[in-house]
């Protein structure tokens, strides 16, 4: 029995592969799902601290049914997916003297998750997929595999989220789709073609991004040929429902002098997706403790007034272009795609598909699978299918430039290199100073240019705002002191010749590795070692 979770950052979905039916199926998790009949089991991605020292905490539409998500307090956390692993401007809180991160709290909402459905579906514990976004950073993709290591998974697969999505919808082979999941946080697209494999012998490799614990062996071989979904080409925007949400509730500030609050912004939500279905939304609320009234009432002509004021759609259509310019090295126009597939809440607001009509005939579009496709899809790894992708970000290692006297960061691999790679790309370093004692580097993870995202709190609100700079956004992979020495010498270091040779390559997980090998003894010092690891 195979399991996914797609983790969002408004809802989370959970599903399973039913082996007697062979077709995937929702999961809902009592007192945490959302019961509506127009749509499938979410989990809201809410939570509320207890009492943070043992960590008891609520999770999901239990938070809403209490009210819990209603009121000014510190302990209640929505969109917090947006800070894991972000530099975040601004402090969260200390709470029952224990000091709180982004990554606390997603893990203990994950946690939450796993363990009620470890409760009635134990075989959840065996292999489970994770899915992450175009966009991510090996950081959280680490946090992610040691989350389900904190749960006692056995063997945890890793997906990019619009890649899962082509999978979801289950359209044919040879067909070349178009994935634009747009949801609470993330704008992610991703241009992959389905094909059968050329091969019908056994495949040894795992299928899928595995991250093993313990001595298991979780290679799986199969006589079918295994289907293939080769990623061409993807892009990511950290845009979303939720600053959506948030643009909305501006306007009311500005027009109604509107509080902020976490109930004007959950009304400002309502308001938001009454208008995917109709042209007109009203949101009247009264509290009967504290007398505040709200009679909100928004147009879809207002809204999109809004979300032009913002610049939105010339930050989806740039993008678009990413997708058109990476299509064409590989000698595609986006007339050659089949369908267009529509992931995420935020895909259903009328005026992003207006968007999308613009680059498509409505016959190629398909928005019937919104919620589920991504974790319905995440599961089909584990069903002979292999994925082929490149990498959306570089790497690069840290020196000093004399020319601007600070610190900048020289390439040694590019965005767009396909892995797990075939040849490690080397360098060779020696010592600077006399009786030397160790080698350091610091490696980081390159974004694209000119897109740098600052995350940040105004009042209660998590916001996210993209930068122009002409500097490229790194994410360090082992900046602390613990991590920075990659070779210790023995016996110590002198200038004037080649010291160590560092090996860098990119796995099937899709993590950074060092092998450093010690040319004056002859030893290997690391092997094949994940740079974010090393702390």
């Amino acid at each position: 029995m195979a399991y996914a979770i797609d983790f969002g950052t408004s809802n989370t979905v959970v599903t399973r592969w039913n082996s007697a039916t062979n077709q995937p199926e929702t999961l809902s998790l009592e007192g945490a799902s959302v019961k509506q009949a127009q749509n499938p089991p979410l989990i809201p991605s809410l939570l509320y601290v207890e009492d943070a020292a043992q960590s008891q905490v609520v999770i999901g539409q239990a938070v809403r049914d209490r009210g819990l998500d209603v009121t000014s307090d510190a302990r209640f956390f929505r969109n917090f997916k947006r800070g894991i692993g972000a530099d975040l401007q601004g402090f969260l809180p200390e709470l029952d003297g224990q000091a709180i991160r982004f990554e606390q709290v997603g893990q203990w909402y994950l946690e939450q998750v796993i363990q009620q459905f470890q409760a009635t579906e134990p075989e959840i514990s065996q292999s489970l997929t994770f899915t992450v976004p175009v966009d991510s950073f090996e950081s959280y993709r680490l946090w992610l595999g040691q989350v389900a290591q904190r749960s006692q998974i056995e063997q945890v697969r890793l997906l990019d989220e619009p890649t899962a999505a082509a999978l979801g919808y289950g359209l044919a082979d040879q067909e070349v789709l178009l994935v634009i999941d747009f949801g609470g946080g993330t704008l992610d697209l991703s241009l992959v073609r389905l094909a059968a494999a050329q091969s019908s012998q056994p495949s040894t490799k795992p299928l899928g991004f595995i991250l093993k614990w313990g001595d298991k062996d979780f290679a799986q071989t199969s006589g079918q040929k295994n289907k293939v979904a080769q990623v061409l080409a993807k892009a990511g925007l950290n845009i979303g429902g939720a600053d959506l949400d948030n643009w909305i509730l501006n306007h009311f500030v500005k027009t109604q002098e509107l509080s902020i609050s976490p109930v004007t912004l959950r009304l400002a939500e309502r308001l938001k997706i009454q208008l995917s279905l109709q042209t007109q939304a009203q949101e009247v609320y009264f509290n009967d403790e504290t007398f505040d009234s709200y009679d909100l009432q928004l147009e879809r002509a207002q809204f999109e007034e809004i979300l032009k004021q913002q610049q939105f759609f010339e930050k989806l259509d740039g993008a678009m272009g990413q997708i058109v310019q990476q299509a064409q090295r590989q000698g595609l126009e986006l007339s050659d795609v089949n369908a267009v597939l529509l992931v995420g809440g935020t895909s259903q607001i009328p005026a992003v598909q207006t968007w999308v009509q613009t680059y498509f005939d409505t016959t190629k579009i398909r928005s019937n699978k919104p919620f589920e496709a991504i974790a319905q899809g995440a599961l089909q790894i584990s069903q002979n299918v292999e994925v082929k992708d490149f990498l959306y970000h570089g790497y690069g290692i840290r020196y000093w430039d004399r020319r601007i006297k600070a610190h900048n960061w020289h390439s040694i691999i590019r965005p767009g290199q396909p892995y797990p790679m075939n040849k490690p790309v080397e360098l060779t370093l020696g010592a600077s100073i006399e009786d030397q004692p160790q080698i350091e580097l610091v490696i980081g993870e390159l974004a694209g240019d000119n897109a740098q995202t600052e995350v940040y709190f105004d009042g209660d609100r998590l916001i996210t705002r993209n930068l122009e700079s002409s500097a490229t956004a790194v994410k360090a992979l082992n900046d602390s002191d613990a991590a920075r020495g990659i070779a210790e010498l023995d016996p110590p270091g002198s200038p004037g010749r080649d010291r160590i040779k560092v090996m860098f390559s990119v796995n099937q997980k899709r993590f950074l590795c060092i092998t450093v090998e010690d040319l004056l003894t002859q030893r290997t010092l690391l092997s094949d070692q994940p740079v974010v690891q090393l702390s």
